[in-house]
């Protein structure tokens, strides 16, 4: 049982994430729609949104990194299709057909492998071949083509790829698209050469978030996107594209709030320093609020002495370098605070905003960072 009082905890709304799903299944209807759940739900708890997820028939798949998640959504209760994305280790593939997971594949030995095994068990296995069109990460080019349709036609439980796919490298870091066409063009030249070899795939799909949002011709037969279901954009230039096309504000809402708690005042005289390093130095009579979160819970040291956290709707500056596990805050000039009062790390307080790209910014990164590497130990909930 987890504690009834909590110092630390992460909130989930559902009706965001069911809003955000219906955005993005507006913008490309009659489209199956896959939900990426990596990296944690991309902070935001695996088994917890998965439970979410149950309830939106609009879902068709999941897509998962690793066979570790893939199990985690299974052991969920998600009994419909889920993508693995990313390398299955061949030990493994007997795991793949237990759990019944649709491999993305870009090495011949895997492909062999699970071949050999799906025949053993008179298993059939759907398998998504990875074509490379410029990212240059997982996937094969041209001339591995025939080498794949021939283990193809060797195993009766394979016999084609279910789904061919690819992923862009630059549709999302800027508002000139030439790359992303280019990648697109080069998709549809592998994919000829796939029908060439006579393992055409039943269905394509290439849209992540951005592409998902700002090209329909990427949609193909389904779309994969991933930061936008949990309610933000991909970028500045995914939002600024989307505008000058047109497109409206509200798409998206966040889904996930950061909270904790002050679990000490402390009252320190003018010249007293804070944390490690001696970083600051009061310069008055201040009054510092200790919370019990860090750098080990995922809220990035390089925010010391920068960023603010939000307390009772009032910007709480962070005073000294931030701690594994703790950090301070000046409360001097926010009244009425007391001992285990709420604070807000991501969300919002009356008027006030901290979004996870708030934080990037701070930061130096990006609005996938921050999210993904928010601990897996932080007590998660679904809220409303």
């Amino acid at each position: 049982m987890p504690p009834t009082r909590k110092l630390q905890w992460i909130e989930l709304s559902q009706k965001a994430l069911h809003n955000n799903i219906q955005s993005l299944t507006t913008l490309a209807p009659d489209k199956l729609f896959a939900v990426c759940v990596k990296a944690n739900a991309y902070g935001h708890g695996i088994t917890e949104t998965v439970k979410i997820l149950l309830e939106n028939h609009r879902v068709n798949y999941l897509t998962v990194h690793s066979m570790r998640e893939a199990i985690k959504c299974r052991r969920a209760g998600w009994r419909k299709q889920i993508l693995l994305l990313g390398p299955v280790e061949l030990c493994d593939s007997d795991a793949v057909l237990e759990f019944d997971v649709e491999p993305i594949v870009f090495n011949r030995e895997f492909l062999e492998n699970i071949g050999k095994r799906a025949d053993k068990f008179n298993r059939t296995v759907k398998t998504h071949l990875k074509l490379e069109t410029g990212t240059n990460r997982q996937g094969i080019t041209e001339k591995d083509i025939e080498k794949f349709a021939v283990v193809y036609k060797k195993y009766k439980s394979l016999q084609k790829p279910y789904a061919a796919s690819t992923h862009f490298a630059n549709i999302e870091d800027t508002t000139n698209h030439e790359y992303a066409e280019y990648q697109l063009s080069q998709f549809h030249k592998l994919l000829d050469v796939m029908t060439a070899h006579n393992i055409k795939p039943e269905i394509r799909h290439t849209a992540s978030s951005a592409a998902t949002i700002l090209f329909g011709k990427t949609h193909f037969e389904m779309v994969r996107p991933g930061i936008s279901i949990y309610g933000y954009w991909p970028s500045k230039e995914t939002y600024l594209s989307h505008k000058l096309e047109g497109g409206t504000n509200n798409l998206f809402e966040p889904v996930l709030t950061w909270k904790s708690r002050i679990t000490q005042i402390k009252n320190l005289e003018t010249d007293s320093f804070i944390s490690y390093g001696c970083t600051y130095q009061t310069t008055t009579k201040s009054k510092i609020g200790i919370i019990p979160v860090g750098y080990y819970d995922g809220y990035d040291r390089s925010i010391s002495n920068k960023g603010y956290v939000l307390v009772n709707g009032k910007r709480a500056p962070i005073r000294g370098r931030i701690c594994m596990n703790l950090m301070m805050v000046d409360i001097s000039d926010i009244p009425k605070v007391t001992l285990e009062n709420e604070v807000t790390l991501i969300g919002s307080e009356k008027n006030e905003i901290i979004s996870a790209n708030k934080i990037a910014d701070w930061s130096g990164t990006i609005n996938y960072e921050i999210l993904a590497r928010l601990s897996g130990e932080i007590y998660r909930e679904i809220v409303l």
